[in-house]
């Protein structure tokens, strides 16, 4: 074989090397510095963490990514979609990640990647006010419970219903629909997370009441990045944010504006069962 074979094969060699190497190094925390931009998705129909207000994006979610884009260096641009699109729509990279609410499972861990908890998540159901029939979560025997569909939420509650008789489960594509017909007598209670139960139950303590105890177990709120080594120092680059976020208190100035009171956060990922 000629000289020139083998310089040819050398040359194709490092070639092919070289795109190897920089697959390997793809960077999406570079690629977000370099653009300037963290482009964020989540669905704004659920207070106080995400909703629009006379057309603007509010919420606890929004004011804790404007920090977190901001400890990055870089400006935060935010996407408003159907929670039902909200993931699929990651995988497919749609957006960066999403500063959404996503409870923390194990099904989703082998899926996705997520941030350190940004709010506690343990479930517990809103009731009316007026009705006396439900005091604990086991009232709900024989009684019309809804959750948003699709949601850990209501995973949990048909788990926990598994147990009880009579319970009729409706599936809603916003926890706001369904307070709205549980306000109206339509269903008997909703599942949510307690926090967000709390803060309907405090805008209208004439309509709705959070039942306690909780009927969950102990579980959080994070965000949700795609999972690879791509995205793994972005992941990291949030955590390190959310910690210095909540060690020098603006965590909980944002708490307290949102939820009325303020709540410490594990700093680690915590073990899901």
């Amino acid at each position: 074989m000629s000289l020139s074979y083998f310089l040819k094969i050398a040359s194709f060699c490092l070639a092919s090397s070289a795109l190897t190497f920089s697959a390997a190094q793809a960077d999406q925390l570079a690629d977000i510095k370099a653009k300037g931009t963290i482009h964020f998705a989540t669905e704004m129909l659920y207070p106080p963490f995400d909703m629009l207000v006379n057309g603007e994006y509010q919420g606890f979610c929004r004011d804790l990514a404007d920090l977190v884009a901001a400890e990055l260096g870089v400006k935060a641009e935010y996407q408003d979609l159907p929670w039902t699109s909200v993931l699929p729509g990651l995988e497919v990279g749609k957006f960066d990640m999403t500063n959404a609410p996503v409870t923390v499972n194990k099904e989703r861990m082998e899926r996705y990647s997520f941030t350190l908890p940004i709010s506690d998540a343990t479930k517990g159901l809103l009731k009316r006010t007026a009705d006396d029939s439900i005091q604990k979560p086991e009232d709900i025997a024989g009684k019309v419970v809804a959750a948003q569909k699709g949601s850990a939420e209501l995973d949990e509650l048909k788990a926990y219903a598994a147990n009880l008789q009579g319970v009729v489960f409706k599936e809603y594509a916003s926890t706001e629909e369904a307070n709205a017909d549980l306000a109206a007598g339509r269903i008997d209670a909703v599942a949510n997370g307690s926090a967000l139960n709390a803060y309907a139950a405090a805008q209208r303590p004439e309509i709705f009441t959070n039942v306690n105890p909780p009927f969950g177990h102990k579980s959080y709120y994070a965000w949700v990045a795609r999972k690879g080594e791509d995205s793994a120092s972005l992941v990291t680059a949030v955590n390190e944010a959310l910690r210095k976020i909540q060690d020098d208190g603006r965590l909980a100035e944002i708490q307290k504006k949102w939820f009325g009171e303020t709540s410490e956060l594990p700093k680690e990922m915590p073990v899901i069962e």
